[in-house]
């Protein structure tokens, strides 16, 4: 029996180059070069991922022309969620700690201390300009809160990095594994629940 959800199969079936894969079930927009959605397994309601057609695996890989189509998108999703959920932080990883091989940016309502996602301590985290300095890099943790920016040692990178902190630091760190938790039929009522309500406010926000 094949396991659907083993990074073997992900390697060989992106969820993200399939536009009817159940990660887009809730779309909220599409461009030429982008599908925003919620996150099929969102840490929080408002959890938004940006995700390339084109299968790269990190910003570090976009080109000049992508990564500009990409800023304005950032931007339009960071403030929907500072709007309707008061605070924004985001989170990607380089060729470290994926465990789906295809570059997908996470934003969501988060509001804490640096040290909250890494409790390892200041010396693991190096604050950075701006996201365009993860260009042309592929090996990086990158986090944000607000607008306050980091990447993190890789040395202390491992698979689903930053869902199993963020899911800490928000309070519900069942959150974090998704390849468990998304057939549970108690989180997934929530997680519709969250979703809908995460688009619904999207389409008011985007009509």
């Amino acid at each position: 029996m094949v396991d659907i959800l083993s990074e073997e199969h992900i390697k060989k079936h992106c969820p993200f180059d399939d536009s009817d894969s159940i990660a887009f079930t809730y779309l909220l927009e599409e461009t030429s070069d982008f599908r925003i959605t919620c996150d099929y397994n969102p840490l929080k309601e408002g959890h938004i991922l940006i995700v390339p057609k084109e299968h790269v695996l990190s910003i570090g890989e976009y080109s000049d022309e992508l990564f500009n189509n990409f800023l304005k998108i950032y931007q339009k999703v960071s403030k929907f969620i500072l709007l309707n959920y008061g605070f924004v932080s985001t989170f990607e990883h380089g060729k470290i700690g994926q465990t789906v091989f295809h570059s997908h940016v996470h934003l969501l309502p988060f509001d804490g201390n640096p040290l909250d996602i890494i409790p390892e301590g200041k010396n693991y985290i190096e604050e950075i300009g701006e996201i365009d300095d993860l260009k042309g890099k592929t090996e990086y943790l990158f986090f944000s809160i607000g607008d306050k920016k980091w990447t993190v040692n890789t040395e202390i990178g491992a698979p689903r990095f930053f869902r199993d902190r963020f899911s800490s630091a928000v309070g519900e760190p069942e959150r974090g594994n998704w390849k468990i938790i998304q057939n549970d039929p108690n989180w997934r009522k929530k997680f519709d629940a969250e979703n809908i309500r995460c688009k619904n406010l999207w389409l008011e926000f985007n009509p």
